[in-house]
């Protein structure tokens, strides 16, 4: 019998009835499953009762029930060892037996998955789980994925998870929201933006999170202006004014967004222009409040580098006027003292 050693088997006189009965009924199921637990109340050694099941499966090699009870039993005794032993082996192949006549049962390739996962077999488990979803009619998929994810998530293998979820979105599409956290884990940032920017396109997309239009549009605008050097596909501004587009009041995070997206990238002039034209069109207390401090800080934060840089002499004064106010010649110096003055008015008399 395959995996068993049966050297130091011996038949004992209590089972001589149990070796009549399977003699004349080798096809009853119940005969081999009393034989079985006849052994077991005897506390038979391990290596008696597997020869019993594996003399059992030869008879009735499509049994559910003996097949799920034996592997189970198999599985029980492998993790009492360490897991470069060799029973993990003999168990693996006993589950490719099994397969070999029940393909079609759900359970046996999710017990077979999750122990190869147990076993740290990247490339077998990924392996394992394509022949169950090939072999498993789509009806049944739903109970193989949640563990190819949860292994997806556990490994450092970034583009194969890409690969794998974008299969398993065209199954389950309601989990955008998902790929975009996990996209986000592995730093592929701009894949994460891009597809937060397709579910907001779906007229009929509902989050998962119960999160409204308005917060997923606020997130995509965070997550880009927040990582600017990763949004080289993007069309950054066009995509956050659209979203200005959509809503009419509380839009001051998403002017915000659009200008630290431009302060990110080096375009300070453009910076202090969004955030003019944002003070000029929000037509809410709040919104001017939020665009009014963030530009304040910014304003704030520009002049104390610039008097930081030219006081520890680490950069010549023109080259920084020239670099925050790019408009040339005797200019510079008068932007400067012009944005210095808007900024003490603007602290000592907020609107």
């Amino acid at each position: 019998m395959p995996d068993v050693d049966v050297s130091s088997i011996t038949l004992e006189e209590e089972d001589v009835v149990f070796e009549e009965d399977i003699i004349r009924n080798p096809y009853n199921l119940k005969s081999w499953l009393r034989y079985i637990e006849h052994k077991q109340s005897r506390k038979a050694p391990r290596p008696a009762i597997n020869l019993i099941y594996e003399r059992a499966l030869k008879e009735l090699p499509g049994s559910y029930k003996l097949w799920y009870a034996y592997l189970k039993r198999r599985r029980l005794h492998a993790k009492t060892k360490v897991i470069t032993d060799p029973e993990y082996v003999k168990v693996n192949n006993a589950f490719e037996r099994c397969l070999v006549f029940l393909s079609k049962m759900p359970r046996i390739w999710l017990d077979y998955g999750q122990f190869l996962v147990d076993q740290a077999m990247v490339t077998r488990v990924r392996h394992t789980l394509d022949r169950a979803l090939r072999s498993l009619p789509l009806t049944q998929h739903d109970r193989v994925w949640p563990l190819y994810m949860k292994f997806i998530r556990a490994h450092d293998i970034p583009e194969t998870g890409i690969r794998i979820y974008r299969r398993y979105l065209k199954l389950f599409p309601e989990n955008g929201e998902d790929y975009v956290d996990y996209l986000k884990s592995i730093n592929r940032l701009d894949l994460a933006a891009q597809k937060l920017a397709d579910l907001l396109n779906q007229e009929n997309f509902k989050s998962k999170h119960g999160k409204s239009h308005y917060q997923m549009w606020r997130d995509l605008c965070t997550l880009m202006s927040e990582n600017p050097d990763k949004m080289k596909d993007m069309k950054v501004e066009a995509i956050i004014r659209c979203g200005l587009d959509r809503f009419s009041c509380e839009i001051g995070s998403m002017w915000c967004s659009l200008a630290q997206y431009q302060s990110r990238s080096g375009w300070f002039e453009r910076a202090r222009d969004v955030y003019e034209e944002a003070m000029s069109k929000v037509t809410t207390a709040r919104d001017f409040g939020q665009v009014f401090d963030a530009y304040a800080h910014f304003e704030e934060t520009v002049i104390e580098g610039k008097m930081s840089a030219t006081s520890d002499g680490e950069v010549d004064e023109e080259d920084v006027e020239g670099a925050l106010y790019p408009h040339g010649g005797a200019s510079r110096q008068a932007q400067y003292q012009s944005r210095s003055g808007w900024f003490e008015k603007a602290r000592d008399h907020p609107p």
